[in-house]
């Protein structure tokens, strides 16, 4: 593609890659620097790039000031994880019936649907606290489970039923003249092809779910067992100073297993993300 430009349009596109890159990375990439330099030399001025007394120690030293961590890091990737899987239980069959079925009201409900992600969790955390406690749900996994499946359904169900509409309605027609059900059609035709939209479906909502959990962690969740790291990293701060540099490490370290997932995934989210368009 890029023979169609010219070098001046090619040195262009480029460098707006290039800037792009800089602002999503350049927030990470001083977490890093931060992590290595010792705690009495964050915020000396003048400002140093490069130091000679850099170190990883913040990383070894962090599992002792927050003994917690690893329970942290594991909770936030499960209750991510358990979201996202009940979330797309009920996504996938809502997403094909909007995609595929006429019903009153088809088009409002979704209107509502995009109306609800219009709220934030803060507006409805006094009623979603309400709703939990009389379910028994307050300091547990399931306190933040159940309102992160609620706020990501909605935007699981536009997401893939896009993704859905552009999949040919000739296939399912073929496997109705053959005899196969509505459901049945659903599992062995559509589904195998949307594996791409599923995996970008199923990594927004996970996202979703790993920004969400500090709000309904500090709310609904006082047990520490069930904290997840969002709200673990409140424990690096003490009551006269905060240790910046190992609570750097301990987010960058939290964020590790997030960044592994996706570089394994990233040829389907290149799948997922670029499928429609181009038209045949």
């Amino acid at each position: 593609m890029m023979d169609r430009y010219t070098w001046p349009q090619t040195i262009g596109i480029y460098a707006c890659i290039l800037v792009f890159l800089t602002f999503i990375l350049l927030p990470f990439f001083e977490m890093f620097m931060a992590s290595l330099r010792p705690l009495e030399h964050l915020f000396r001025a003048p400002y140093q790039f490069w130091s000679d007394d850099f170190s990883f120690g913040a990383y070894s030293r962090m599992w002792d000031t927050v003994p917690l961590l690893g329970r942290y890091i594991f909770n936030s990737v499960f209750i991510a994880t358990a979201v996202t899987a009940i979330t797309m239980v009920f996504v996938v069959p809502a997403a094909y019936a909007y995609a595929r079925l006429d019903f009153p009201f088809k088009n409002a409900s979704l209107a509502i649907f995009l109306g609800v992600n219009m709220f934030t969790g803060a507006v409805l955390l006094i009623p979603l606290y309400r709703v939990l406690r009389s379910l028994g749900l307050l300091n547990t996994y399931w306190a933040m489970i159940v309102p992160g499946v609620a706020f990501l359904i909605p935007t699981g169900i536009w997401l893939l039923r896009s993704y859905l509409e552009k999949i040919p309605r000739e296939l399912e027609e073929a496997a109705y003249v053959d005899g196969a059900t509505r459901m049945y059609t659903l599992r062995r035709v559509v589904l195998p092809l949307a594996v791409p939209g599923l995996i970008v479906v199923g990594s927004s909502v996970f996202i979703g779910a790993y920004a969400q959990q500090f709000l309904f962690a500090i709310t609904f969740n006082q047990t520490r067992a069930y904290q997840p790291l969002p709200a673990g990293l409140f424990e690096f701060i003490g009551y006269q100073s905060v240790t910046w540099n190992e609570m750097m490490a301990a987010a960058l370290t939290g964020v590790l297993p997030v960044m592994l997932i996706f570089l394994f995934l990233q040829k389907y989210l290149v799948a997922g993300l670029t499928a429609g368009a181009i038209k045949e």
